[in-house]
This record gives C-alpha cells, structure tokens and sequence, in this order.
C-alpha cells in the first residue's frame, strides 16, 4: 500500500500543526507520510508543546517550525488546516478539512493539554478512514 500523504497546516507551525503531525508519525507510521507548516511560521516550536508532547513520550524538540514554501511540491491526499482560516492556496490536495481548533499558545497547562488530546483523537479517526480500507 502507498502511504497516504498529510500535510497539517496552522499560521505559526508552532503548536497545533506540529502536535499533529507528531501524532500521524505515531499512530501512522506505517501508512501515513506526514508533515506540517505554518502560513507565516513563528521559527520556533513552542516550549509548551514540547512539554505536552512530552507527556505523550514523543520529543518535539526534533521537529521545526517551517513554512508552507518549505513542504515537498506534490498533491497531499489530505490536507488538514488547523481552525486559522488558512485556505492552503498553494497546496494541492484531494482532500481539504478544516479542524476548528483554538490556538492554546497561551492556555495555561490543562487547557493546552486538552487542545493537544482533541488533536490526538483527530489524527487517529483520519488515519483510521484510510488504514481500515487497506486491510
């Protein structure tokens, strides 16, 4: 099976988009190519989502905040914007959603952390849309 290819996209690339492509690299690892980037990338990950990604065992501190000029130039199977109204005019995509999602860059620590849970369930029901047909 080809791995489907998803991309996350959020204004800074700092918080939700990195949450969830981290979340696709663990939960679809073996199905999913997945990246993210920011219409107008902040440069850094947020510590705080570090620190929550950390409670999950996955180090954030990996990843980098990049622009949507930074991402492969190829049609995604999915392209996922985060809640910020990005319309992703440059990526091609055969399937476009939008995850009306608040950006919990100042939510203090049990907040964020829920922000990052809805995120987790979102990217395991997208994953499993598309890994259930493959067996």
């Amino acid at each position: 099976m080809n791995k489907k290819r998803i991309v996350f996209v959020c204004v800074e690339n700092s918080n939700r988009s990195q949450m969830a492509e981290a979340f696709g690299r663990i939960h679809g690892a073996d199905v999913a190519e997945v990246h993210s980037a920011g219409s107008r990338p902040s440069g850094i990950v947020n510590p705080k989502a570090i620190a929550a990604m950390a409670e999950k065992n996955y180090d954030l501190t990996t990843h980098q905040s990049k622009s949507l000029d930074d991402l492969p130039q190829m049609e995604w199977d999915y392209a996922i914007t985060m809640g910020c109204g990005d319309e992703c005019p440059n990526l091609r995509a055969k399937h476009r959603e939008d995850w009306t999602l608040p950006d919990p860059k100042h939510l203090p620590p049990d907040q964020f952390n829920h922000i990052r849970d809805e995120i987790e369930s979102r990217v395991k029901k997208l994953i499993d849309t598309f890994s259930s047909h493959a067996r």
